[in-house]
């Protein structure tokens, strides 16, 4: 197949959701970053081949979004936008779909991304409420109207709240925080190892930024004079004391998984330009690393959390590779206790061999090679952009170690897992 590379990147900073809509739709975070991120490039928007954004919850008034923000950062008219969806690994979608056109030479420079304002989710009415709606709309005399006047209930406007059913698998009927509990119970993952996990989290980040190592997150200013330049889900100040203290959130009162060693609902967009090999050669780009490969998986809804297991490893097989060849890993921080659960089945003989028909486990991943800046706990996981964020903060962690391989992995809700190899092509083994 033709070589695909990753020729630049950059994401906004991500913001917490805090029980109102936040300052920016969807469709103008994904302006934002990617204005900026195509600014520095020395072709125009026009240019591309396409744009592909991964979105799981755009507003009303960004139906097929990737199209509204193509055209909006000026990639005209003949430039074909699409909109895709895999959950938690819809911006990793967006990021594979490009791959394999590039690969299959039906595009040659992509802009791929994932977008989400989760603060935005819609609030919605009950079937109830809608078919009381339709009898008022159908009603026309003055005496039908108030026979289905009478009709209304209070519990009719009781609303539902999108972001919550969308977070609830409806085939398992659990959300996915109880999901986690069950990945802690079945590899004995304590509340402390959870919570210390969350506390390191938040200490890696804020000493990536410290050291100036977060340079993929681009200002976002707002127009009422607002601005961030780190994400604000970041706790400086937490300690372990403060984390012990949450109650739990989705098996009370006796499970583990609290708000504090959760992911953040989160806001945020993130971008990255795939390129061919005679993209790079006619617009004089630099590679900055190869996409080597992905894979999905699919696995019990109820157990969702291990969908990087499940990817992971057929991944690594299929290129003859161990742990050791591996030189960084992103494995998104959906839960403390997921990422946590992925770690003990890598390493167990018998979920290897029961699980995933391998006849023995992988070493052990090195906690210091893996989210060494600190990962969806700390900043956040705006479900459609997360996919792409992981991969672009893989590639700088690369570039910074002057490293060759990485290797970036989701679970995905519904019981899915999706992984992706990166190469950097001047690094030798």
């Amino acid at each position: 197949m033709t070589p695909v590379y990753i020729v630049d990147g950059l994401r906004t900073p991500f913001l917490k959701a805090r029980n109102a809509p936040g300052p920016f739709a969807a469709a103008d975070l994904a302006v934002h970053s990617g204005r900026s991120l195509l600014l520095r490039q020395p072709f125009a928007p026009d240019m591309l081949d396409e744009v592909i954004a991964g979105c799981v919850m755009p507003g009303p008034d960004e139906a097929n979004i990737a199209r509204v923000v193509a055209l909006r950062l000026g990639c005209g008219e003949r430039v074909p936008a699409f909109t895709v969806q895999r959950n938690c690994a819809s911006g990793l979608q967006a990021l594979d779909t490009g791959l394999r056109n590039i690969a299959l030479g039906r595009s040659e420079l992509v802009l791929a991304g994932g977008i989400e304002a989760m603060s935005h989710a819609p609030v919605l009415w009950s079937h109830a409420m809608v078919a009381w709606l339709g009898g008022w709309m159908r009603a026309r005399s003055l005496g039908a109207r108030a026979k289905q006047l009478a009709r209304l209930r209070p519990g009719h406007l009781k609303p539902v709240i999108g972001l919550l059913r969308g977070l609830t698998d409806p085939v398992v009927g659990l959300s996915m925080g109880q999901t986690a509990e069950v990945l802690a119970h079945r590899f004995g993952i304590s509340r402390e190892a959870m919570d210390e996990y969350a506390l390191h989290s938040h200490q890696r980040l804020g000493a990536a930024y410290d050291a100036g190592h977060m340079d993929e997150v681009e200002p976002l200013y707002a127009p009422d004079g607002r601005y961030w330049c780190e994400d604000d889900g970041l706790r400086r100040d937490t300690t372990l004391e403060q984390l012990a203290a949450l109650r739990p959130v989705f098996d009370r009162p006796f499970g583990s998984v609290t708000a504090g060693n959760s992911a953040q609902v989160t806001d945020g967009a993130a971008w990255l330009i795939l390129a061919s090999e005679a993209a790079v050669e006619r617009h004089g780009l630099t590679p900055r690393a190869r996409i080597v490969d992905s894979h999905w998986a699919g696995l019990d809804p109820g157990q969702m959390g291990l969908g990087p297991v499940h990817a992971m490893a057929p991944l690594l097989q299929r290129h003859e590779l161990t742990t050791q060849d591996i030189d960084y890993w992103e494995i998104n921080e959906a839960f403390a206790a997921q990422v946590l659960a992925c770690l003990a089945a890598w390493q167990d003989t018998d979920y290897c061999r029961e699980q995933l028909g391998l006849d023995h486990a992988f070493d052990a991943i090195p906690r210091e090679r893996l989210n060494i800046d600190g990962g969806g706990v700390s900043l956040g996981h705006p479900v459609g952009a997360s996919g792409t964020r992981i991969v672009l903060h893989l590639l700088q962690v690369l570039e910074r170690e002057q490293a060759r391989r990485g290797v970036a992995s989701l679970c995905i809700g519904g019981g899915q897992g999706g992984a992706l190899l990166l190469e950097r092509p001047e690094v030798q083994a």
